[in-house]
């Protein structure tokens, strides 16, 4: 996550994959959210840089950028999972 330490991106990272894990009714663990919240903020940063927007650094701009990412993830591996 951008501009954010070590400790503030596992919390971050885990606050994200919980509202995320809310939004998106889902049933994970506590490390499951940590993961989703921080690939999600991963993910999502790397696509808005692709398109030219560049999120701001800190806690707020990047747990909203996080939220969204670890919502895509959910749905794309229900998306995934469907299929099989």
């Amino acid at each position: 996550m951008v501009g954010l330490n070590w400790i503030m991106t596992i919390i971050v990272g885990g606050l994200a994959g919980w509202v995320a894990e809310k939004v998106m009714k889902a049933d994970h663990g506590l490390i499951t959210n940590v993961i989703l919240g921080i690939s999600g903020a991963v993910v999502l940063n790397f696509v808005l840089r692709l398109v030219g927007i560049i999120p701001p650094g800190g806690i707020l701009p990047q747990l909203i950028v996080a939220v969204i990412g670890a919502c895509v993830l959910i749905f794309g591996y229900r998306a995934i999972k469907g299929r099989g």
